[in-house]
């Protein structure tokens, strides 16, 4: 794990020792928009923290793959509007992606929209695990939620705030900064355990739930 701080260029020059030509790393969203709006304020420190960072690994000759979504929400939005329960959310989360873009897309050329949505889904709203830690009362570690409705909640505002910010990226930036967008994403694998057509549905329904497909 690479320690993202003040001697962060310490680890490049590991990483540019052992071999690697690739690093991926996630921009938190309140570190560079403290409320996670821009008209509201931008965060220079963090803004200064990250150029450094994608210099850094460029001039040691490492592409940088940058997530713009590993599941920390600000808290300012999760407190104004219930953040992923709430459609506000695409808008907020796109204008964000577009902050990003302009700021560090002269020099960044591989975008993923958001870090494996089924887990911040399931974990963060079904069983309550991860933040925000929402999950129905029969689960036994949460205060709040609803795990039968609100994943599917999350999820469908994850994919439209994906669609919206791919659509931004092709439109707006693709072309000038020559880059690639993409998602990430992760699933259990599933077989059938008899050959019966109730079994072959049952292993549909969870890839369609946890990969998309």
């Amino acid at each position: 794990m690479m320690e993202r701080g003040l001697g962060y260029w310490e680890d490049i020059k590991l990483m540019k020792k052992i071999g690697l030509n690739i690093f991926r790393f996630s921009i938190s969203w309140s570190r560079v928009l403290p409320t996670g709006k821009v008209k509201e304020g931008v965060n220079q420190q963090g803004v200064r923290f990250y150029n450094n960072l994608i210099n850094e690994l460029l001039s040691n000759g490492i592409i940088p793959f940058v997530t713009l979504f590993h599941w920390d929400l600000p808290q300012a939005l999760e407190d104004e509007y219930g953040g992923f329960l709430s459609e506000k959310i695409v808008e907020d989360y796109r204008e964000y992606a577009d902050f990003i873009f302009k700021t560090f897309g002269d020099r960044v050329k591989h975008w993923v929209t958001i870090n494996e949505p089924s887990i911040f889904t399931v974990y963060g709203y079904n069983g309550g695990n991860f933040a925000p830690g929402r999950c129905s009362n029969y689960v036994g570690n949460c205060t709040a939620g609803d795990s039968a409705k609100e994943p599917y909640i999350v999820g469908h505002h994850l994919l439209f705030a994906h669609a919206a910010t791919v659509k931004l990226y092709r439109e707006k930036y693709e072309v000038s900064q020559k880059g690639r967008i993409g998602i990430t994403l992760v699933t259990r694998w599933f077989e059938p355990k008899y050959n019966t057509d109730a079994n072959r549905k049952a292993v549909s329904r969870a890839l369609e739930f946890n990969l998309g497909c």
